[in-house]
């Protein structure tokens, strides 16, 4: 019979802790969605982006104090590359704002799980990654999930659910950019600037069209500052108790907390089509997630080998 040294019964613990963290990380993230997309029935675009950068970036900056100050952690010497991801993240960020003001949050999440589908495309054409026949065929499967959930000719292909798919895009184009940036800029100056030129872009819609706001809705704006917060910190705690690829599929998980967001907050229930392609969807991430993790562990043999 064989025992469990101490040490592997921490690491398992510490391992389902990590998935713990990973799941309550992920229900966050969507009740901070549906915090800010109650308020924009109220304020407009400029008003509660203004605001949810702001509220990000009080966090971030009292972390650049500890982080080594401003010249430690913003300086930079890749001013172009931060445009391109700059301009990248800021539409990509507005298109989400829109459509949270749209449609469901089921639709939203269900589109964009199609992220890392366009991440392969993008590593394809962009980074120049050999892609290998079954995984292009997941992604084409993907992409027949999103057709199914859309369905084109009704009241669902709408120019808001268009927009949601071209903001995933975009998303997958801005994590190759920061995919390249982390190469030689802090983490903080990554994650503080967007929310920099985010408040500098909504200023003048702030100066003309601010609407005074009862004590009640400066108090949600604050917990989804800490509810993000939160979120953010506990998926940062899953990554340092569990590998990776352990916490991957768990992703999908915030499906089931939109639904139910949705259908208590809204009273709006996904039918079936949306259900169907949203399944589609995740099973070829999953797919190619599987396809992943088997290459990596073929290439293991070898490297140990030479």
């Amino acid at each position: 019979m064989s025992t469990q040294t101490p040490s592997n019964r921490q690491l398992q613990n510490r391992a389902s802790l990590g998935i713990m963290l990973m799941i309550l990380g992920l229900a966050l993230y969507p009740l901070s969605d549906a915090f800010i997309k109650h308020l924009m029935g109220t304020y407009s675009f400029s008003q509660t982006s203004f605001l949810r950068s702001a509220i990000r970036l009080i966090p971030l900056l009292i972390s650049v104090h500890f982080q080594g100050g401003i010249k430690e952690t913003l300086a930079t010497r890749r001013s172009g590359k931060h445009a391109v991801r700059l301009i990248v993240s800021l539409i990509y960020t507005a298109s989400f704002m829109f459509a949270l003001s749209e449609v469901p949050l089921t639709t939203i999440y269900t589109l964009s799980y199609t992220s890392s589908l366009f991440m392969i495309m993008l590593s394809a054409f962009y980074l120049k990654e050999r892609i290998s026949w079954d995984r292009w065929f997941a992604v084409m499967m993907g992409m027949v999930g999103v057709i199914i959930a859309m369905r084109p000719g009704s009241n669902l292909f709408q120019m808001a659910a268009l927009i949601v798919l071209a903001g995933t895009f975009l998303g997958a184009l801005q994590k190759i950019l920061i995919r390249d940036l982390v190469k030689t800029e802090h983490s903080l100056s990554i994650a503080i600037y967007p929310n920099v030129v985010m408040l500098l872009v909504c200023l003048p819609g702030i100066l003309t069209g601010w609407t005074p706001m009862p004590l009640e809705h400066w108090a949600l704006f604050g917990i989804v500052g800490i509810v993000t917060a939160a979120a953010q910190y506990a998926m940062a705690q899953a990554l340092r108790f569990a590998p990776a690829s352990a916490l991957a599929p768990i992703d999908y998980s915030t499906y089931f907390w939109v639904l139910a967001l949705d259908a208590l907050w809204w009273n709006k229930k996904p039918d079936l089509f949306m259900i169907v392609g949203a399944v589609i969807i995740v099973m070829s991430n999953l797919y190619i997630l599987y396809r992943t993790r088997q290459t990596q562990q073929d290439t293991l043999p070898s490297k140990a080998s030479s």
